[in-house]
């Protein structure tokens, strides 16, 4: 099950970017070519943070299609299965242009009020890995 080890590695990205602040929300954006199964995602990420800080935190996954570009004519065509082919002239003739994403989106961390009330930290720290 690689959903562990791909769990283990935001659990890591996440811990860093928060920076000790509570986080509420994850945000991914996982590729249909990455071959990742949502639910033992998230069953593995909750797994690994259980008894954690980040217990409890809400994981969303975008499950983001194998998309085509074709050489010949420009069309995009979204992909379901081998082999990729432009679904508008029928060309084999195709740049990959998404489907293999694997990536931490979004933050969603609480804010925190201070002694001075002023707030720390943001509602919401999106970054790109």
């Amino acid at each position: 099950m690689h959903e562990l080890s791909i769990a283990q590695g935001v659990v890591e990205v996440v811990s860093k970017h928060a920076d000790g602040r509570r986080v509420k929300r994850v945000e991914m954006r996982v590729g249909h070519l990455r071959q990742v199964v949502p639910s033992a995602l998230e069953f593995a990420f909750g797994l690994l943070t259980e008894h954690t800080p980040l217990q409890g935190v809400e994981l969303v996954i975008e499950h983001v299609p194998a998309v085509v570009r074709c050489r010949s004519c420009a069309t995009d065509t979204t992909i379901a299965e081998f082999p990729f082919q432009c679904g508008g002239c029928g060309a084999l003739d195709v740049q990959l242009v998404g489907g293999e994403e694997l990536f931490v989106d979004a933050l969603e961390l609480e804010e925190e009020t201070t002694t001075e009330g002023t707030a720390h930290g943001g509602a919401t720290d999106g970054f790109r890995r």
